[in-house]
């Protein structure tokens, strides 16, 4: 069995484009809202009550500028250097392909269908051109891979990234048969603590959930 180190995983805190129900993707740099910058500061906070000042760890973000300004406001409260945070694009949000930028309600009008299930806060259609949850799970799969074992690390990501991650450290149910474990949903913002295939939440987050507040 594979071994994993201690993992600190946060998702974003709001964006404009979450809070305009719009898809974001990973190509435009998207901020965080007044709300949004509370929620990382609340962040920060709560992980300095887990971790202390300058804690040992590595700290990992993907690229996307939502999860970089997030992680600038957590490193000022942990007391680390933000030009020591490890950037990987494998830890991206889900690829929404011909959706990105545009308007939920758009989409769904074009589409002339649901998109997605509500109740799981899953799409249930692949976007055009972009990525299904599978595809996810084969980038993380590589980035786990080339992890410390012996070393925490604290990771910024997305919404539907960290369902899938956590589907693959703690299990889910698969949205379809022959799909990849996907945990259930969580308010951005929320931070978990995961390790010997169980989670704990550190801090639940004050945001929306990504389908309906866009990803």
């Amino acid at each position: 069995m594979t071994s994993h180190p201690t993992i600190y995983l946060a998702r974003h805190a709001e964006t404009v484009f979450n809070a305009n129900a719009r898809m974001q993707g990973n190509g435009a740099h998207t901020p965080l809202t007044r709300s949004g910058i509370a929620q990382a500061e609340a962040m920060g906070e709560a992980l300095r009550r887990e971790l202390g000042e300058k804690p040992d760890l590595d700290f990992w973000v993907s690229p996307a500028g939502r999860t970089q300004q997030t992680a600038s406001i957590i490193a000022e409260h942990l007391g680390l250097r933000y030009f020591d945070v490890r950037h990987d694009e494998r830890l991206f949000e889900i690829n929404v392909g011909a959706w990105e930028g545009r308007d939920y309600a758009d989409i769904v009008a074009d589409s002339g269908a649901p998109i997605v299930d509500r109740e799981r806060g899953l799409f249930c259609v692949r976007p055009p051109e972009g990525e299904w949850y599978p595809d996810i799970r084969a980038r993380l799969d590589a980035w786990l891979a080339g992890l410390d074992p012996g070393r925490p690390a604290l990771v910024i990501t997305h919404g539907m990234t960290a369902r899938v991650l956590r589907g693959a450290l703690v299990g889910g149910e698969p949205f379809e048969p022959g799909c990849v474990p996907i945990a259930g949903n969580a308010p951005q913002g929320t931070i978990f603590r995961i390790e010997g295939g169980a989670e704990r939440a550190i801090h639940v987050g004050s945001g929306g959930q990504q389908v309906q507040k866009g990803f």
